[in-house]
C-alpha cells in the first residue's frame, strides 16, 4: 500500500518538473531579453548611426577637435560678454553726423555755373550807373525842390545776369572781372563795393543767387527720378534731396544709403537717417547721394522652429530676434547647448586667429560661433549679439533624438512579425 503511494507521488513530481521548468525559463527569459534588447539596441545604434537622419552634425561633431583630413576648415569661438562687444564695435556704422559734418558758410559758396543777380546803389548827388530822371528834374524846378532831393527818386542799377565762369569769375562795369568762386555772397558784394570806391559816390552792392547750377547734389539708385537736387538754404539737407528725386522705390528698412564725398563713401541705413535727425546732414556742392537696396536674409536649419530664409533690415538685427523669428527652438528635439551661427568673417574680425585655418579666396575666415542656452546667462548676451546678411542659424538635435529615431524604426521592423504571432499566422 506505501509502496503504491509512493508510486503515485512521484509520478505526479515526474509530471509537474517540465511545467515547473518552463515557467522557471519564462520567468528567467523575461528578466534576460530586455537587458538583452537593450544592449543590442545600442550596439546597433552605434553602429547604424551612418544611415539614420538628421537635420545636420551634432554638436559634438562640431566641437570636437578637427580630424586630419578636415584639419584648418574652420575657427569656433564661443559667444560671451567681450565676443559680443567685438562684434558691435566692428559692425557699428559710421555716423553722418560724425563723417560728414560741415559749416554753413563751406555749404553756401558761389562756383562755376551758379547765376548771379547784381543790384548797385549810390548816395546822390553822384550817380555812375543811374541819373535821375529828367521828369523828376522839371517836376522839381517846377514845384521849386533841388536837383539834389529830386536825385534821390533814383533807382538801382540792375547789371544783365552773370553766370559765374570755369575760372569762378564775372564781370562788373568799372570793376572788371572779379573773382566770386568759393566765396559766399556777402563777401562778393563787399568786393564789389570796396572796387567801386573813388569811382561811384558811397556804392551800395547787393548779390543775389539767381540759379545754381555749382551747389547741387546728385541723386542716382533705387530712387523714383535721377535729379541734381539744388542745394539752397533750407533745402540743402540728405532728406531734401531724396525728396526731390521723388523717394526711395524699395523699402525704407531694407535701403542703404550712400554719400561719396571726393575720395570718401560712406553708407547708413536709411531707417537709422529717418529715425535720428543728426544723421540728416546737410549736403555739399558735388556729393553723391546713391540709394542701394539690400535684400539682407539669413538662413535657419535644424531643429528650430522653421527651416527657411527669413528677411534682416538693413539696420541688423540681435541673435536673440533672429531666434525669435525662426520659432525659437524645437523642444522636442532641439539641444540648448548646441546653438551655432556659420559665418565668413575677415581676419581682424575675429582678432587672432588658429593659424591653420585656411581663408577663403577673398580673405575670409570660416567661423562657427557657438553659444550654450542651456546656460541663463547667455539670454542676456544673444540681445545683443548681432546677426550678419548671408548668417546661417543652425540648433543640433538632442542626443536621445538619435535613440528614439532607431527605436522608431525597430518597432516598425518587428511589429508586422508581432502582429502576425498575436494572430496566430
Amino acid at each position: 500500500m506505501i509502496n503504491s503511494k509512493l508510486l503515485i507521488n512521484r509520478s505526479l513530481i515526474l509530471n509537474l518538473q517540465p511545467l515547473y521548468i518552463s515557467r522557471r525559463a519564462n520567468a528567467i527569459r523575461r528578466l534576460v531579453f530586455p537587458a538583452t534588447a537593450a544592449v543590442v539596441a545600442i550596439s546597433l545604434l552605434a553602429a547604424c548611426t551612418g544611415f539614420l537622419s538628421t537635420a545636420g552634425p551634432s554638436r559634438k561633431a562640431i566641437g570636437e577637435p578637427q580630424t586630419q583630413v578636415n584639419a584648418a576648415a574652420f575657427e569656433i569661438v564661443d559667444v560671451n560678454d567681450a565676443v559680443t562687444r567685438q562684434q558691435l564695435a566692428l559692425r557699428a556704422q559710421e555716423l553722418f553726423s560724425e563723417t560728414l559734418a560741415t559749416t554753413a558758410a563751406s555749404r553756401r559758396v558761389v562756383g562755376p555755373g551758379d547765376v548771379l543777380e547784381v543790384w548797385i546803389w549810390e548816395a546822390p548827388p553822384a550817380v555812375l550807373f543811374t541819373e535821375a530822371p529828367s521828369s523828376a528834374l522839371s517836376a522839381s524846378a517846377t514845384a521849386g525842390t533841388s536837383p539834389a532831393a529830386a536825385s534821390m527818386t533814383s533807382r538801382a542799377a540792375t547789371l544783365p545776369e552773370q553766370v559765374v565762369d570755369d575760372q569762378g569769375a564775372i564781370s562788373v562795369p568799372f570793376v572788371g572781372r572779379i573773382g566770386a568762386g568759393g566765396k559766399t555772397l556777402a563777401q562778393i558784394s563787399s568786393d564789389i563795393a570796396a572796387r567801386l570806391h573813388g569811382k561811384a559816390h558811397l556804392p551800395q552792392v547787393i548779390v543775389r543767387l539767381s540759379r545754381t547750377n555749382y551747389a547741387t547734389a546728385t541723386v542716382v539708385g533705387e530712387v523714383n527720378s535721377s535729379v541734381r537736387a539744388q542745394l539752397l538754404p533750407g533745402n540743402d539737407r540728405l532728406l531734401d534731396a531724396l525728396a526731390a528725386a521723388g523717394g526711395v522705390r524699395s523699402p525704407v528698412n531694407k535701403t542703404m544709403i550712400q554719400v561719396t564725398r571726393g575720395s570718401s563713401v560712406h553708407t547708413m541705413a536709411l531707417e537709422t537717417v529717418i529715425r535720428d535727425p543728426n544723421q540728416n546732414v546737410a549736403l555739399q556742392p558735388g556729393d553723391v547721394v546713391t540709394a542701394l537696396f539690400q535684400p539682407f536674409s539669413f538662413t535657419v536649419l535644424g531643429a528650430s522652429g522653421k527651416n527657411e530664409e527669413i528677411p534682416l533690415e538693413a539696420r541688423g538685427i540681435s541673435l536673440a530676434q533672429a531666434l525669435g523669428r525662426a520659432g525659437g527652438l524645437a523642444s522636442e528635439r532641439s539641444n540648448a547647448r548646441g546653438v551655432f551661427i556659420f559665418r565668413l568673417e575677415t581676419v581682424t574680425a575675429i582678432g587672432s586667429t588658429n593659424s591653420t585655418v585656411v581663408p577663403t579666396p577673398d580673405g575670409r575666415v570660416p567661423v562657427i560661433y557657438r553659444i550654450d542656452l542651456s546656460d541663463p546667462r547667455s539670454f542676456f548676451v544673444m540681445q545683443s549679439f548681432p546677426v550678419a546678411d548671408k548668417d546661417v542659424l543652425y540648433v543640433s538635435d538632442a542626443p536621445v533624438v538619435g535613440l528614439q529615431k532607431f527605436l522608431n524604426v525597430l518597432v516598425q521592423a518587428i511589429y508586422p512579425f508581432a502582429a502576425r504571432k498575436q494572430l496566430g499566422l
